[in-house]
């Protein structure tokens, strides 16, 4: 099995796929309805927005950040706070997962997700770009992920940086190896068409240009996993004199305001 069916199966089968697509999508629709060029919004708010959004429906359908549920809680116990603004469509839509399934795992600072020991980050792409995303532009962190697995010889590492961040990367590369294997989400919209893209894969560094990825996966064309979120395969189960994990219960979600039952533009 290659790395690439190994990752896309982990993922399938924990939900995780699942629980990327519903984030990206509510956050989607939410800057889309936000978003107009007649007041005087630009591609820097589009894209600034849309990832503040996605990072926030993350931790809500991750249980992570302010949305964590404390061991021992009721199953709704944060339910009010976690559909705050959610639209009916989203919260119906929402998969439930355990609350310890998926974790936050920064890296420098990077929002991040760790499911056991992989990582995601997420990245930002220019719409129809995301198999070109220039990763030497990116933060000294995508830069290093980037690196990984790949064959160029350590020196190239610091190819056509300035001077004055070399020594960051080089300090940051004495830590290395990655405390996990990470691995990049990739997200584009255009407001105009509202055509998106999402991506999952393992980063390459492109200094010479050529592809950003070693493999990537087409994250809108995978299939949904089906069925109870609740009854896929679980990681292994703590020892009994461990309470079990927490899964939120979905509950039939109040009357939204007018603004936020809508899901469309």
């Amino acid at each position: 099995m290659s790395e690439q069916e190994r990752i896309i199966q982990l993922m399938r089968t924990s939900a995780v796929i699942d629980a990327i697509r519903w984030a990206f999508t509510s956050a989607k629709a939410r800057t889309l309805e936000d978003y107009s060029e007649d007041a005087g919004y630009d591609a820097a708010w589009l894209g600034s927005t849309r990832f503040a959004l996605f990072r926030d429906r993350l931790d809500r359908v991750f249980s992570c950040g302010r949305y964590e549920v404390r061991r021992g809680a009721e199953p709704t116990a944060g339910l009010d706070l976690v559909h705050a603004e959610l639209t009916k469509q989203d919260v119906e839509a929402m998969p439930v997962l355990p609350h310890d399934r998926v974790r936050r795992a920064d890296l420098n600072k990077s929002p991040g997700w760790a499911l056991a020991e992989t990582r995601l980050l997420l990245a930002s792409s220019a719409f129809g770009d995301v198999d070109h995303i220039p990763w030497p532009q990116k933060s000294r962190t995508k830069q290093l992920v980037a690196k990984q697995g790949a064959t160029e010889p350590a020196p190239s590492l610091f190819d056509e940086l300035p001077e004055d961040e070399v020594g960051g990367l080089a300090e940051a590369l004495a830590e290395k190896e990655l405390d996990l294997d990470t691995y990049v989400v990739a997200h584009s919209l255009d407001p105009v068409s509202e055509q998106a893209e999402l991506v999952l894969g393992r980063p390459r560094s492109n200094d010479g240009g050529g592809t950003a990825w070693h493999w990537r996966e087409n994250l809108l064309g995978q299939p949904p996993s089906g069925g109870n979120r609740q009854s896929l395969p679980q990681p292994p189960s703590p020892p009994d004199s461990e309470p079990d994990a927490v899964v939120r219960l979905r509950i039939a979600p109040k009357t939204q305001s007018p603004r936020s039952a809508s899901g469309q533009r």
